[in-house]
C-alpha cells in the first residue's frame, strides 16, 4: 500500500457487502454502551479495513487541552486527576479548561503486549533522569472515549484478557505499581476481530461483546470484482477516490450525530421488551444481558434509522448480531448458533 493510501482511511459507504459487520459498527457508535464488536471471520474479508473505515467516519470529539486521558470538557462526571476542577474551599481558584477538537481515537492492542504497555507504568526516563515518580500513561489512556481494536483476539493472553475483562467493566483503570497510585477513566469500545480456525476466545471475554457479528468472502462474481475495483482505486489514488465518496461518508456522519440525539427519546414498547424476553428463553441463554443487549442495540438501530420506537423488525434484524455468541453448545443440536437464532425467530415472531 502506498503512503497515502495509509494517511487517509477507506470511506465507509464505499465498503461493498458485509452488511451485518456494517450494521453492528454502526450502531456501536450510536451507542458505545452496548460493549463492543466481535467480528469473526476468513482472513482478507475487509475486517480490519471497515474498523478504520468507522472511526475516520466519526465527527471529532472535543477534550481538554493536554490532557493524556482525552476527558470530556462536556461531562465533569468521572474526569481524571489532572482534570479534576480545584477545590475553592481550599483557596484554589476554578479556571474554565481550554479545549481542542480531536479525531477519535483508535488504538491497537497488538498480541504479546506487556501489562505495562496495556495498563501504564513508572517513566522510567524522568526516574532516572529528574528523580522523580511519574506516570506514563498505556494504551487503555489513549483509548479513552474511542476504539480499542485488537487484531486476532481470539490469540490474546489469558492475563491481558483478565485485564481488560476488569477495566471495561469499571470503565477505569487503577494502576499501583513502584509507589505510584494512579485511576483514570478508561471508557472504550472494544472491537476485537480473529478467524475462529486459529483458536476459540475465552467464554468470560466472549460474552463482554455486546454484537458478534460472522463475515465470510463473498461468493457472487460481481460483488468480488466491484470489491476488487474499488480497493484498487483506492490504492492507486487515496485522495480523489475519498473525494469521490466524500458526499456519502457526510451524510452519514450526519445520520450518526442525529442517531445519538435521538438515542434517549426511542420508546422502546412493553410488548418489545416481551419479545426479547421471549426469545432469549427460547434460546436458553445465560444470564440476562443477552436481552439488554438486544434492547439496547434494537433501540439504536431505530435512531439510526429515525425512527421513534422499536419495531419487530429492529429486534428481529439485531438478534442474530446480539444472541449467537451467547448460546450454550447442545450436543443434540448440531446446528451452528446463527441458524438456532433465526429458527428461534421465527417461532418467537410467528407467534
Amino acid at each position: 500500500m502506498s503512503s497515502a493510501a495509509k494517511r487517509l482511511a477507506f470511506p465507509f459507504p464505499a465498503i461493498v457487502g458485509q452488511e451485518e459487520m456494517r450494521q453492528a459498527l454502526l450502531i456501536s457508535a450510536v451507542d458505545p454502551g452496548i460493549g463492543g464488536v466481535l467480528v469473526f471471520g476468513d482472513r482478507g474479508t475487509g475486517k480490519s479495513t471497515t474498523i478504520r473505515a468507522l472511526a475516520a467516519l466519526l465527527p471529532e470529539q472535543q477534550v481538554i487541552l493536554g490532557c493524556p486521558y482525552g476527558c470530556d470538557p462536556a461531562t465533569p462526571q468521572g474526569l481524571c486527576p489532572v482534570c479534576e476542577p480545584a477545590d475553592p474551599a481550599h483557596g484554589h481558584e476554578h479556571l474554565k479548561p481550554k479545549v481542542a477538537k480531536v479525531p477519535v481515537p483508535v488504538v491497537d492492542l497488538p498480541l504479546g503486549v506487556t501489562e505495562d504497555r496495556v495498563v501504564g507504568a513508572l517513566n522510567l526516563e524522568r526516574a532516572l533522569t529528574h528523580g522523580e515518580k511519574a506516570f506514563e500513561p498505556g494504551l487503555l489512556a489513549r483509548a479513552n472515549r474511542g476504539f480499542l481494536y485488537i487484531d486476532e483476539v481470539n490469540l490474546l493472553e489469558d492475563h491481558i484478557v483478565d485485564l481488560l475483562l476488569d477495566v471495561a467493566a469499571s470503565g477505569e483503570n487503577l494502576v499501583e505499581r513502584e509507589g505510584l497510585s494512579v485511576r483514570h477513566p478508561a471508557r472504550f469500545v472494544l472491537i476485537g476481530s480473529g478467524n475462529p480456525e486459529e483458536g476459540e476466545l475465552r467464554p468470560q471475554l466472549l460474552d463482554r461483546f455486546g454484537l458478534s457479528v460472522e463475515v465470510t468472502t463473498p461468493e457472487d462474481l460481481d460483488t468480488r470484482i466491484e470489491v476488487v475495483r474499488r480497493r484498487d482505486n483506492f490504492e492507486r489514488d487515496p485522495a480523489a477516490f475519498c473525494e469521490v465518496w466524500a458526499k456519502d461518508s457526510d451524510k452519514l456522519r450526519r445520520r450518526l450525530l442525529s442517531a445519538r440525539k435521538k438515542l434517549k427519546g426511542v420508546e422502546v414498547s412493553e410488548a418489545a421488551y416481551r419479545r426479547a424476553a421471549t426469545l432469549c428463553v427460547s434460546l436458553g441463554t445465560d444470564g440476562l444481558r443477552g436481552e439488554l443487549t438486544l434492547v439496547r442495540a434494537a433501540r439504536a438501530l431505530a435512531a439510526l434509522e429515525g425512527k421513534a420506537a422499536v419495531s419487530d423488525d429492529h429486534l428481529r434484524r439485531i438478534a442474530p448480531s446480539a444472541l449467537r455468541h451467547r448460546l450454550r453448545r447442545d450436543p443434540l443440536d448440531e446446528a451452528g448458533s446463527g441458524v438456532r437464532v433465526e429458527r428461534a425467530l421465527g417461532e418467537v415472531f410467528a407467534a
